[in-house]
């Protein structure tokens, strides 16, 4: 079953049982765990959701530490904080501890703030590592539209990383604030901005410039007129919009690597440390991939706070398998359809996983990095695939892009 299923799934539960929910032990229980889950979380692993996690800097207050109650961990880095309220209490408001905890655990860019049915997503944007007042992102499980679950995937175990939700959450916030002036602007337009325009009104063409002095006589003459023409180039734009384009070029997608490029690497994540096991797996794939008869790119790994991944030629987009080997379980995910997978690793568990950040689309379970031996014929169809796709690069193009 893919993420939107999942969601879609838990929508209807949360529908038919939130009436019956009561106080803030029955919420986490019927209707947050189930959340944490359909994000991809083990709801069951302790190391990875610890319910009532209290720090080492925890304060101590009327004879108890104050805890949180949730911290999620991929890899044994807490990522995210999550706070509960009881269901048909307000999830605004969340008190100092929350806020406490997430600016002294430096790995934590997200705190949820939740009464089961919203939940309110929060980061720093403000101040480093000091949590926001406002959330970013709110989502709501009972009302939720595609660009909700778009948003909601970078949150998923499988896609979480630090800089893309950060970059992410910071074009929310500023993309809102936009929206929200332009709309003010273009139902009441200010004096500044009719000045704007008056002004700007030459470059159209030399027959429209108005001459001398913009007065206030000049800005209430073209307050209506401004009006009227904000009211045409939108009825003008919507129609454009609507109507289909003939015989119009299509140029392909950009693929914007939103892992590298110009984007200046978090503090974070260069406190990833990358273990001596994430190395013998590299090896093990990169041995693997060297047996193709078709393709011969090189490999470089990309080590994250959620994932150790895989990719051709440096190129972090251009990935094929990313890797979760924590201490308490191990797998990979890879881009390939369920059944394709399961037909090469027969004697290992296959799961589904959400096709977002990356087209993950399958999920290998393995007990330790010797099973990549026993899975040579997957590796190297999942590599070749990935391969495939950049074909049309000369081996001169890609150690060109491998030394830039």
């Amino acid at each position: 079953m893919g993420f939107i299923e999942d969601i879609t799934k838990l929508s209807e539960q949360v529908r038919k049982r939130a009436d019956q929910v009561v106080g803030e032990e029955a919420t986490k229980m019927a209707l947050i765990v189930p959340f944490l889950s359909a994000i991809g979380y083990d709801v069951y692993d302790p190391s990875e959701v610890m319910p009532e996690y209290v720090a080492d800097f925890a304060i101590k207050k009327a004879g108890q530490f104050e805890k949180v109650d949730y911290a999620l961990a991929i890899n044994n880095n807490i990522v995210m904080l999550v706070e509960a309220k009881a269901r048909g209490q307000k999830a605004e408001a969340h008190d100092g501890q929350l806020s406490r905890y997430f600016n002294g655990l430096l790995t934590t860019k997200v705190a949820i703030v939740t009464n089961g049915v919203e939940y309110r997503f929060f980061t720093d944007l403000r101040d480093k590592n000091v949590m926001d007042k406002e959330p970013f992102f709110t989502f709501n499980i009972l009302e939720y539209d595609t660009k909700d679950i778009d948003n909601l995937k970078f949150f998923h175990r499988d896609n979480f990383e630090v800089t893309a939700i950060t970059n992410h959450a910071e074009e929310m916030v500023y993309v809102k604030g936009m929206t929200q002036l332009l709309g003010n602007l273009l139902r009441s337009p200010s004096e500044e901005f009719v000045r704007f325009l008056v002004t700007e009104l030459g470059t159209v063409a030399p027959s429209y410039e108005i001459k001398g002095r913009i007065t206030g006589k000049i800005i209430d003459k073209f307050k209506p007129i401004v009006k009227k023409s904000i009211q045409g180039s939108l009825v003008e734009l919507m129609t454009r919009s609507l109507t289909p384009v003939i015989d119009q070029p299509v140029e392909p997608p950009i693929d914007v690597d939103i892992e590298g490029g110009d984007i200046q690497p978090d503090p974070q994540e260069s406190k990833v440390v990358t273990t001596a096991e994430e190395i013998e797996a590299f090896e093990k794939i990169k041995a693997i991939t060297q047996t193709s008869t078709s393709y011969n790119y090189q490999l470089q790994y990309k080590d994250t706070v959620s994932y150790f991944g895989i990719n051709l030629v440096g190129k972090s987009t251009w990935w094929f398998l990313r890797l979760y080997l924590s201490s308490q379980k191990k797998s990979f995910v890879t881009r390939l359809s369920v059944d394709e997978v399961k037909s090469l690793a027969s004697n290992f568990e296959v799961q589904e996983v959400t096709a977002s950040l990356g087209d993950v689309a399958s999920k290998v379970i393995i007990s330790s990095v010797s099973d990549l031996d026993k899975l040579t014929s997957l590796i190297l169809r999942c590599y070749e695939a990935e391969a495939a796709k950049h074909q049309t690069l000369t081996p001169d193009v890609i150690r060109m892009e491998k030394s830039a």
